[in-house]
C-alpha cells in the first residue's frame, strides 16, 4: 500500500514537472509576448501627435493654422555627458534653466521621458539632430498661428492640459495640449485629432536605433478635423477696428440661419500673444488687466438692455391684448406716476409706432402697467409669471443653446424674486423700470443680437452658432436649423418694424445719423443707467427691412447714448457686409476717435 502511494506521487511529481517544462518551451520558443516584454527596457514608446484642426471664416480665409515646431524630450536614465554649451546655444536658453529642467525631470522620473523644452522651430530640431546627445530626442508638435490676429476671446487659445482635464478625460497625458476657450475649448474633440505611437528601439546610450519590428506596432495620427465657421473675417476685424479704445461688444447674425457673423469682445487680445514659450508670461499681463481682456463680454457680460428691450413690451402687450397699435398716451417729460420715470424732450406720442421711433420711456411705463395689472389674472404675480414666459421666449433670461462654451443666461425676474425681495408686499408700480428694460433685468449682447434677429424675422429665430460646416464626416447640430418661436404671434411685429424703420429714416427718429441710402435699416437705441459712471452705448438693427440678410447689437460701457457711438458702430458694419465698402470715412474716423473714460476699471487698477 506504501510503495502504491509513492508511485502515485512520482507520477505526479513527473507531471507536474512536464508541464513546467512545455510551459517554458512555450513561452520560450513558440510565444513571443514575453520576449517582447522583456525586451521594453530598450524600447521607446514616442506618441505621435496629430495637426490640430484649422479654421476658416465663412469665405475660406484661414482664421487658425497649425504652425510645426518641436518639443525637446529627455530621459533621464538615459542621460550621457553632453556638449551642455552646444545644447544651449541651439535652444536658446542659459546652463541654468538647462539644468533646473534636468532637475525636474529627474524628481518626476528616470524613466518616463520629461519636456525639456517646446515649441522649439524645425531648424533648431535639425542642428540638434546633427549631434549626439545621449537621452534627448524631439516629438512632433503643432502650435496655432493667426494670419488676421483678430478674435482673440472668439477663437480662444490652446495650452498645457490640466489636472481636472485629465481626470475627465483619459485621451490625454501630461504634457498633452488641449482647447482652453472659445472655439478652440467649443471644438475641441474635432479639432484635436487621435494621437499615435512609434516604437522606436534605442541603445544603451539612449540613441534611437530604428524602428522596432519593421514599424508593425507603430500606428499613424489623425489630423484632426477642419472647421468653416460662420464668421466673416472682414466684419470681424472692422467691429474690432472700431471697438478699440472701449469696453463693451459687437454681435452680428444672419436672421436666417442663425450664423454669427461677428463676435468680437473689447479689449481683446492678439491671439499671438497666447501661443509659444511666452504664453505663461503673456496669460499672466491678461490677467492682471483690470479691464480683463480674456472676459468675452459677448456672451459672459450681463448688462441692463435699457431701452432696446421696449419692443419686447409692446410686441407682449398686443399679444395681451391690452395693447393696440394706434392706442394713445401722453408723456410730459416723463411717466408722472409714482417715483415717475423721466424722459427725453419729444412730441407726444400717437401711436406705438411713434413710441418706439422716438423711444417714449411713458408710453411703455403705460404699456408695462397694463400687462401687470390685466383683470384677467387673479393676481399680479400671476400676471408677472406670464411676462416671464414671454421675456423667456424671446431667449432672456435663459442659455440660448449655443455652440459657445460659457454663455451666460442673464435674469429675468419673476414674482417669487420680488416676493423675497419686498417681502410679498410690491405692485406694478413697483418694478416700472422693467418698462424700459432697467431694473434687475440682465442680458448678454448675444441675446440683444438675437432679439433683433427675431424681430427681423417676425417672430422666430435660430440658435445662434460659430461653426458652418466640420470637414469630414461630422455633421452639424440639427437644434441649429430649427425654428424657435416666440409667444407672439407674427402679426404684431410689424408696428415694431415699422416704428424701428422710422427711428432711423424718418425725422425725429432716435437713430438718424445711421441711415444709409438704399438699405433700409431698422433699429432701436437703448441708453442704459450705468450704477459706476456714465450711462451705457446701447444699440440693436437689422437690415434690409423686408428678407434681412443681419442682425446687429451694439453695447458700449460709459458709453453715453444709444446714438452716440454703439448706433454708428452697427451702421458701419451694415454697409461694409451688404455693399462691400465703407462711404463715409469720416464717421469711421469719428468712431475710432472716440476715447471712452472708465473710472471704475481705473479704481480697480489703483486699489
Amino acid at each position: 500500500m506504501g510503495g502504491q502511494r509513492v508511485k502515485i506521487l512520482q507520477l505526479v511529481t513527473v507531471a507536474v514537472f512536464a508541464v513546467i517544462i512545455l510551459r517554458l518551451f512555450y513561452i520560450q520558443v513558440i510565444d513571443s509576448e514575453y520576449k517582447d516584454k522583456a525586451s521594453n527596457n530598450v524600447l521607446r514608446y514616442e506618441v505621435q501627435y496629430p495637426p490640430r484642426g484649422e479654421i476658416y471664416d465663412r469665405n475660406g480665409e484661414f482664421l487658425v493654422q497649425s504652425r510645426e515646431v518641436y518639443d525637446l524630450m529627455v530621459v533621464p536614465r538615459d542621460l550621457k555627458e553632453f556638449d551642455t554649451l552646444m545644447m544651449c546655444a541651439i535652444v536658446g536658453i542659459t546652463p541654468d534653466k538647462l539644468k533646473a529642467e534636468l532637475e525636474k525631470a529627474y524628481r518626476y522620473s528616470r524613466r518616463v521621458p520629461s519636456v525639456v523644452i517646446k515649441h522649439l522651430p524645425k531648424e533648431d530640431k535639425l542642428k540638434l539632430d546633427e549631434r549626439n546627445f545621449p537621452g534627448f530626442y524631439t516629438v512632433y508638435r503643432t502650435i496655432r498661428s493667426y494670419p488676421r490676429k483678430i478674435g482673440g476671446n472668439l477663437l480662444g487659445y490652446v495650452g498645457e492640459v490640466d489636472r481636472p482635464a485629465l481626470e475627465r478625460d483619459g485621451y490625454y497625458r501630461s504634457g498633452d495640449y488641449i482647447g482652453k476657450s472659445g472655439m478652440e475649448l467649443a471644438y475641441e474633440k474635432t479639432l484635436r485629432g487621435e494621437k499615435g505611437v512609434k516604437v522606436n528601439m534605442v541603445d544603451v546610450h539612449g540613441m534611437a536605433q530604428g524602428s522596432y519590428a519593421d514599424g508593425i506596432y507603430d500606428t499613424l495620427p489623425t489630423a484632426g478635423l477642419a472647421v468653416t465657421s460662420t464668421i466673416d473675417a472682414a466684419l470681424q476685424a472692422l467691429a474690432e477696428e472700431l471697438l478699440d479704445g472701449k469696453v463693451g461688444s459687437v454681435v452680428a447674425i444672419e436672421p436666417s440661419t442663425g450664423e454669427i457673423l461677428v463676435m468680437a469682445s473689447s479689449p481683446s487680445y492678439d491671439p499671438d500673444d497666447m501661443v509659444g514659450r511666452e504664453i505663461g508670461r503673456n496669460y499672466n499681463s491678461l490677467i492682471g488687466n483690470p479691464r480683463n481682456p480674456l472676459f468675452n463680454r459677448s456672451v459672459q457680460a450681463r448688462y441692463p438692455p435699457g431701452s432696446t428691450f421696449k419692443v419686447i413690451n409692446g410686441l407682449i402687450g398686443m399679444q395681451e391684448g391690452v395693447l393696440t397699435p394706434d392706442m394713445k398716451y401722453s408723456c410730459s417729460m416723463g411717466y408722472t406716476v409714482g417715483r415717475g420715470v423721466k424722459c427725453h424732450s419729444h412730441w407726444p406720442p400717437l401711436n406705438l409706432v411713434d413710441a418706439v421711433q422716438t423711444s417714449c420711456n411713458a408710453y411703455f411705463c403705460y404699456v408695462m402697467r397694463n400687462i401687470l395689472d390685466n383683470r384677467k389674472y387673479s393676481n399680479i404675480k400671476e400676471a408677472m409669471e406670464v411676462w416671464n414666459d414671454y421675456v423667456q421666449s424671446f431667449g432672456f433670461g435663459t442659455r440660448l443653446g449655443s455652440d459657445f462654451i460659457g454663455e451666460q443666461p442673464g435674469f429675468v425676474p419673476d414674482a417669487a424674486y420680488y416676493d423675497k425681495k419686498y417681502n410679498g408686499r410690491w405692485n406694478s408700480l413697483t418694478v416700472i423700470s422693467l418698462s424700459i428694460g432697467q431694473g434687475e433685468l440682465g442680458c448678454s449682447p448675444l441675446q440683444m443680437a438675437n432679439l433683433a434677429a427675431t424681430i427681423a424675422n417676425r417672430g422666430h429665430y435660430y440658435i445662434p452658432h460659430v461653426v458652418k460646416e466640420i470637414h469630414g464626416d461630422q455633421e452639424i447640430d440639427e437644434r441649429f436649423s430649427q425654428k424657435q418661436f416666440t409667444k407672439v404671434d407674427p402679426e404684431h411685429f410689424e408696428p415694431i418694424v415699422e416704428g424701428m424703420y422710422r427711428a432711423v429714416h424718418i425725422p425725429g427718429g432716435t437713430a438718424q445719423r445711421v441711415r444709409v441710402d438704399g438699405l433700409d435699416i431698422c433699429g432701436k437705441t437703448g441708453t442704459a443707467q450705468n450704477p459706476h459712471g456714465a450711462d451705457h452705448s446701447t444699440f440693436m438693427c437689422f437690415a434690409p427691412r423686408e428678407n434681412p440678410r443681419i442682425a446687429v447689437s451694439v453695447y458700449i460701457e460709459n458709453g453715453g447714448f444709444g446714438a452716440t457711438i454703439a448706433a454708428p458702430i452697427a451702421s458701419l458694419l451694415i454697409e461694409q457686409y451688404l455693399n462691400g465698402e465703407i462711404t463715409r470715412q469720416y464717421l469711421v474716423d469719428q468712431v475710432k476717435s472716440m476715447k471712452v473714460n472708465y473710472p471704475y476699471y481705473d479704481r480697480q487698477q489703483n486699489r
